[in-house]
């Protein structure tokens, strides 16, 4: 058991100090080891090499950090893995959103959707630049020839409050943000309304 501690204490000695074997292992050994004065020796020796390796340590250390080499490469298998799971665990992709052109109004028996020259569909994703909100959208009505900005702008968009100026009307459709509103029978182009600020909010595929 002694000598298997000499053996260990020689070999991290001659890590720390740098030490050759032969010098790590100097002095006079009885029957069972070194002399306690040369273990003694042994053991000061290792805590004054232990205390100066750890600046050693620290200086290792802090290369490895700083050694961009080194950090770029977990990082880039990190997103790699990343990307992996998302595929395996069958994330879905958000598809690319499209835009009506041109942009479409429409009553309430006129078709919703992406609106183009071929496709003429009401665009029902309307945004206004001006308020900055959505234009809402309520078939088979019309607004009251009384409303006015300060109605829109204090009610908007609650339905509740603005049932107090939408007339019943079939086919028609009533739209409406917080600054402009409109009654649309028929499929309308935007582009005839130059008053109004609204534009296509996009349209999910």
């Amino acid at each position: 058991m002694a000598d298997d501690l000499d053996r260990l204490l020689d070999e991290v000695e001659r890590r720390l100090c740098r030490l050759p074997a032969q010098g790590a292992a100097g002095g006079r050994r009885d029957g069972d080891g070194e002399e306690e004065g040369s273990k003694e020796g042994r053991s000061a020796k290792l805590l004054r090499s232990a205390g100066s390796s750890e600046e050693d340590l620290d200086d290792i250390i802090d290369e490895i950090c700083n050694d961009s080499s080194l950090i770029k490469t977990p990082l880039k298998l990190k997103s790699n893995s990343a990307s992996l799971t998302a595929e395996g665990s069958g994330a879905v992709v958000q598809a690319p959103r499209k835009r009506c052109c041109p942009v479409y109004l429409g009553g309430s028996a006129s078709p919703s959707g992406i609106g183009t020259n071929i496709s003429r569909r009401a665009c029902d994703q309307l945004r206004c630049t001006a308020c900055d909100f959505r234009v809402s959208l309520f078939d088979d009505y019309i607004w009251d020839q009384s409303c006015d900005y300060l109605f829109f702008r204090n009610n908007m968009p609650e339905l509740s409050k603005l049932r107090a100026k939408m007339i019943k009307k079939k086919g028609a459709r009533a739209y409406a943000c917080q600054c402009s509103w409109r009654s649309i029978d028929e499929l309308t182009d935007l582009q005839t309304e130059q008053q109004l600020r609204w534009v296509c909010g996009k349209h999910a595929e």
